[in-house]
């Protein structure tokens, strides 16, 4: 009896640790948000002067200018529009609306597990996915992958147009899972830290990032993600967690000293670091991508 009551005590701990959490990522501080973002990127900075996969020759502040611009512009564009976002999820809550809802009664935890995996899928991966299918869609990512020194401010490297339907997605996701504002709000917390860690120029011995890759995206993972040419531009879409790709079959996987960075048919290194050049990429002409022999 004494057993039983020592392990009811701890699951309903383990439960009001839980409630804790979604309760405080409902209201989560600008402030607090703010720091996750900053201090995210100081973190792999200063990791990647430690233990960079490539030594680029490039001039790091002159590199993170339009990757912090657009990462400047993402952060405005969310917030103008998360009054839309914070609608949805209290709408859904209120009507028992979504798959997370329609399903039997479960744990807590499991509930904010399924959560953040849907989101993770129709918010991230399928995106993601759409549009690099997409020839318009592809020409406004391609700002995304003209970079040819991917590191950690590359994380939000993304033509405000993009950062338009990037919240569409994320949008359409927590109203077909019926997610409320404390998982939304989680995930988010979790993708802004992830993408960070998944771009990062940092050298992880390659056992453990290949470990990390069967339940997270890794860092390896993703860099093939970037590499210049088809197919590997169109694999390894996911955003924190591998399962999408691996059972959709959209993994891939290449020797991480075989990546090159950028896209072959925008292959000019000024241009794609160019500000003005980026904005107006979206509206060049399609151009056919060639495949890796």
């Amino acid at each position: 009896k004494r057993k039983n009551v020592i392990l009811s005590v701890g699951r309903l701990t383990k439960k009001k640790d839980l409630e804790a959490l979604i309760n405080y990522f409902e209201t989560i501080p600008t402030l607090h948000r703010s720091l996750l973002l900053v201090g995210g990127i100081t973190f792999f900075w200063l990791l990647e002067g430690m233990l960079p996969l490539f030594n680029f020759k490039y001039n790091k502040w002159k590199h993170a200018v339009p990757n912090l611009f657009f990462t400047l512009t993402t952060i405005i564009i969310n917030f103008a529009l998360a009054f839309l976002l914070l609608g949805t999820a209290d709408w859904v809550t209120a009507n028992n609306f979504g798959i997370i809802n329609w399903l039997p009664e479960m744990p807590m935890w499991l509930y904010v597990v399924l959560g953040v995996l849907l989101l993770d899928f129709i918010g991230a991966y399928l995106a993601h996915f759409t549009e690099h299918k997409v020839g318009v869609l592809w020409m406004v990512h391609l700002v995304h992958h003209s970079d040819h020194e991917v590191d950690t401010t590359s994380a939000n490297r993304h033509h405000p147009l993009e950062s338009v339907i990037r919240f569409v997605f994320t949008l359409a996701g927590v109203f077909i899972i019926g997610a409320p504002i404390g998982i939304v709000m989680l995930y988010q917390s979790m993708s802004l830290v992830f993408t960070q860690f998944t771009h990062a120029n940092i050298k992880i011995p390659k056992q453990i990032d290949k470990l990390l890759s069967y339940v997270i995206i890794s860092p390896d993972m993703h860099k093939i993600h970037h590499h210049y040419k088809l197919p590997f531009t169109d694999s390894n879409y996911g955003n924190i967690f591998s399962i999408w790709d691996r059972v959709l079959g959209t993994y891939m996987y290449l020797d991480r000293a075989q990546v090159v960075y950028g896209v072959d048919t925008f292959p000019n290194v000024e241009e794609n670091a160019s500000l003005k050049h980026l904005l107006k990429q979206p509206f060049h002409e399609y151009r056919k991508p060639t495949t890796e022999q």
